[in-house]
């Protein structure tokens, strides 16, 4: 099945339609449907509205609606003190707004018509900095705050003459900074729409530099970025599609991620091919035969990868955060047709270029090389036969001291797993931020000429049944809080009360988030003193912290949701693939182990190299989906090579040449997948630098460790028994004794 199929992708005429059909199916979508950076949402939920915070968001819209919405805090500052002028100013821009409201605005404080004195009196203590609450509709979209800021932006300036939001704050002059949740918002959109071209040019060019120094060659070089390219010129107008018809939501993060897992996993599938192609070279003349060969030999290996990718990814639809579930559609679905774009478009490029794809080191049999010469008078410019020395030396190593590798690798593998232990999480997107984004500077003169927690307060409501309950007194002497506001009640049922509370710690930060537990025990227990049944079901607790617990309540059931799920799929299909319970096994523990590692080693990198006090509590699920289903990648192909030559040869030859075998293009892919995700870290997200260095280092692991080391020896040392209860459990009669003798 697998010659027939390479026929008629990469036969003589066959090869021709195959790249005509990609070139029509690419034109044709992105002729008729949109690009799916037309389709981003920034602004979708990632909660679901039976979440806590989000229904006592709805009761504090519906309660309290003057005071709902989606702040964006101006910050004003000027060292030394602000001006009577400046106040002016201030009351100038909120009269020019209160009468012409930008698109989406909720509610504005009437600062225009209070007394310069008592405005005054809302300053900092030392009168070098004011807040101005800005508030537009919660479900503003990222588009509506952005033409929002940029309209206060510029009517700032035609007010004072210059523009603040440019200034310097440390120069003397008067500086305006929009931080707050609609700040945050609208610098994190900003982040990772600068960051798509530039993370696609060095993606694009570390690829490219990369497989120039492997292959030395560059139309080779080019063969699997025109493949990467097709595939994304069909997957971004079939997303486009899905999302305008609302299918699925996507965002800026996860097409900036798709980018990079479309040019590393895309390029390794080429890989298979073209190292295997460039081998049959030099021992088979007819390049079509030495295609049909390679693509025999390595397609199932490439399909079996890939569906192994696409089945894992898919998983993150059962989660229930939303920026984790968002991934699903996209990641799988761009690695599908890249897989398919690596067994046809692929076959049919080398079909058409022959040899000519390795120029100017171009493989061919001896008898070609003689003739070669012979034609030329002398001696031709050729690349010396392929043959992994350092590959042949390791495959040497893991037959003859299996117990030896496996002891050291699982010794450094474990201790840098431990390392996991150390690791502090954070949900605080704002840490993720650069110094100098405006809503990190508006935070940081908040944080020190007010109280941290202005910047996001919490709203207490409590169902009173019409007792009195002295809510104001009940929080006052928490050790933890700064501001506690006195009761006000709900607007349709007065026996609703609520209270604002600001933190006196960065409300962002765990240690805030994670009082949130306490805050409602604490309402409840005044409900319970005050006679009130069922008092746990009539408190709401609304703002970002809570926001954030819940986030990291959602984030902690994913975990236990789609990582043992992900470990189960992967394992039936390497059960189906390998008909072996004991390799699916160690294959699985290994890459799991592996993980571990990652993390722990990347917590050194971040921590203690980069000074980085938690990484995002997303990243161990990102992570963890990632590394499991690239790293079997790795796995399988190498696995496929033993099984394949366990069948003509003892299990100790078999290993030996498999490692010896794909040694090469694995470590080439190895390098080029953890490159591209190291990418991630030269991008001014903290949340994106943190995962793409843990990946680049589980790759790493996988590439050098994992698969030529560990999985390798341990498969020696099992023996027949790696292949129970497939057929090469029987293997050669004399298998068992050399294998006992040798180890």
């Amino acid at each position: 099945m697998l010659n027939q199929i390479g026929r008629w992708v990469a036969g003589k005429r066959s090869k021709w339609i195959t790249l005509a059909v990609w070139a029509i199916i690419v034109g044709v979508l992105s002729a008729i449907w949109p690009d799916v950076n037309q389709m981003e949402k920034n602004n979708a939920a990632n909660l679901d509205a039976s979440k806590p915070s989000v229904v006592a968001g709805e009761i504090a819209g519906t309660q309290f609606p003057g005071e709902s919405g989606l702040p964006a805090l101006i910050v004003w500052n000027r060292e030394g003190g602000l001006t009577d002028e400046d106040y002016s100013g201030i009351q100038k821009l909120t009269a020019y707004f209160t009468e012409h409201p930008v698109r989406g605005q909720a509610a504005l404080p009437p600062f225009d018509k209070i007394p310069l004195p008592v405005l005054q009196q809302q300053a900092s203590e030392d009168g070098t900095a004011f807040v101005l609450p800005f508030f537009f509709e919660k479900k503003s979209d990222s588009d509506t705050l952005k033409k929002g800021t940029e309209a206060i932006r510029k009517q700032a300036k035609a007010l004072f003459g210059t523009d603040p939001f440019a200034a310097d704050q440390k120069g003397g002059e008067l500086s305006a900074r929009v931080s707050g949740p609609a700040g945050i918002s609208v610098d994190a959109v900003g982040l990772f729409s600068d960051a798509d071209v530039s993370l696609m040019i060095a993606t694009v060019m570390l690829v490219l530099i990369l497989l120039l120094l492997i292959y030395r060659s560059p139309i080779l070089a080019i063969i699997p970025l025109i493949a990467v390219g097709f595939a994304y010129g069909a997957a971004s107008p079939i997303l486009g599609k899905l999302a305008e018809q609302g299918w699925i939501t996507v965002d800026s993060q996860a097409i900036s991620i798709m980018t990079v897992l479309l040019f590393g996993a895309g390029t390794d599938y080429c890989l298979f091919l073209i190292s295997r192609f460039r081998q049959l070279l030099t021992q088979e003349k007819d390049k079509t035969k030495a295609l049909l060969g390679a693509f025999k030999d390595s397609s199932g290996a490439i399909a079996m990868s890939g569906f192994t990718v696409v089945i894992a990814l898919l998983v993150l639809l059962l989660a229930k955060y939303g920026a984790v579930h968002r991934f699903a559609v996209p990641f799988s679905l761009s690695i599908l047709i890249m897989a398919i774009a690596s067994l046809t478009l692929v076959p049919a490029l080398l079909a058409i270029l022959g040899r000519t794809s390795f120029f100017p080191f171009v493989p061919r049999t001896p008898e070609m090389e003689e003739q070669r010469i012979r034609t030329n008078g002398r001696k031709a410019v050729t690349k010396p036969k392929a043959r992994n020395k350092v590959g042949s030396r390791i495959g040497v190593i893991v037959t003859k001291r299996p117990w030896l590798v496996v002891i050291v690798t699982l010794v450094f593998l474990v201790a840098a797993a431990a390392n996991t232990f150390r690791i502090q999480y954070t949900v605080d997107l704002l840490s993720s931020f650069p110094e100098d984004s405006p809503s990190r500077e508006g935070f940081a003169v908040i944080g020190e000429k007010f109280t941290p927690g202005e910047l996001a307060p919490v709203k207490i409501m409590v169902d009173t049944q019409g007792q009195e309950v002295p809510l104001k007194e009940t929080f006052a002497d928490l050790s933890y809080l700064a501001k506690v506001s006195d009761p006000v009640p709900g607007k349709s049922d007065p026996n609703i009360s609520a209270v604002d509370i600001e933190f006196n710690l960065n409300p962002y930060s765990m240690e805030a988030v994670n009082h949130i537990p306490d805050l409602r025990s604490v309402a409840e227990k005044a409900l319970g003193d005050a006679g009130i049944a069922e008092p746990e079901a009539k408190v709401w607790i609304s703002g970002q912290p809570a926001t954030q617990y819940d986030t990291e309540m959602t984030n902690q059931r994913d975990e236990k949701v789609v990582i043992p799920i992900v470990i189960g799929l992967i394992a039936v299909l390497l059960l189906v693939y390998l008909r072996s319970v004991v390799a699916t096994i160690y294959l699985i523990l290994t890459v799991v182990l592996s993980y571990f590692s990652a993390l722990g080693l990347g917590w050194v990198v971040v921590h203690d190299v980069m000074g980085n006090a938690a990484i995002q509590g997303l990243i161990p699920l990102y992570a963890f989906v990632f590394l499991v289903a690239l790293g079997e990648d790795y796995n399988i192909f190498l696995v496929s090579s033993i099984w394949k030559k366990r069948k003509t040869m003892p299990l100790k030859d078999a290993i030996r040449e498999g490692v010896t075998e794909t040694g090469g293009v694995i470590t080439s892919a190895g390098l080029i997948l953890a490159g591209t995700f190291a990418v991630l870290a030269t991008l001014p997200i903290q949340v994106l630098v943190q995962f793409g260095i843990i990946t680049a280092i589980g790759v790493l692991l996988d590439t050098f460790v994992v698969r030529p080391l560990l999985v390798p020896s341990i498969t020696m040392l099992l023996g027949k028994w790696a292949f129970w209860p497939g057929h090469g459990a029987k293997g050669h009669e004399e298998d068992h004794l050399k294998e006992h003798v040798n180890v």
